[in-house]
């Protein structure tokens, strides 16, 4: 749901936001205010719980974020099947890989 926060609904960025909150940690509202917050990964480093953001998937730019499950999975909302796990190796999530974020 574009603009969602709550379980009824979320985007991307609201169910991070939503999901980090319930640990007592406090997360910007925006794909790109998320992406200034933690510090950088690479990704051989990746350790769940680290943010993981795309680029130009809808628009231009950081467009996209997860939070970083393990064994080369993430978690988000996806806008048209809810929230869903995704394989980071499959070719989609390849191309618009942009980074992640280390913020616990």
């Amino acid at each position: 749901l574009w603009g969602g926060t709550t379980p009824s609904g979320f985007d991307c960025s609201g169910y991070v936001q939503y999901v980090f909150r319930q640990s007592g940690i406090t997360l910007p509202r925006t794909t790109t205010e998320q992406y200034k917050v933690g510090s950088y990964v690479s990704k051989a480093n990746l350790q769940p719980g680290d943010l993981i953001f795309l680029q130009n998937t809808y628009r231009n730019g950081i467009s996209h974020v997860g939070i970083y499950i393990g064994s080369g999975k993430m978690i988000h909302a996806s806008s048209s099947k809810g929230v869903v796990i995704s394989d980071l190796s499959s070719s989609y999530y390849t191309k618009h890989y942009y980074g992640a974020r280390r913020v616990i």
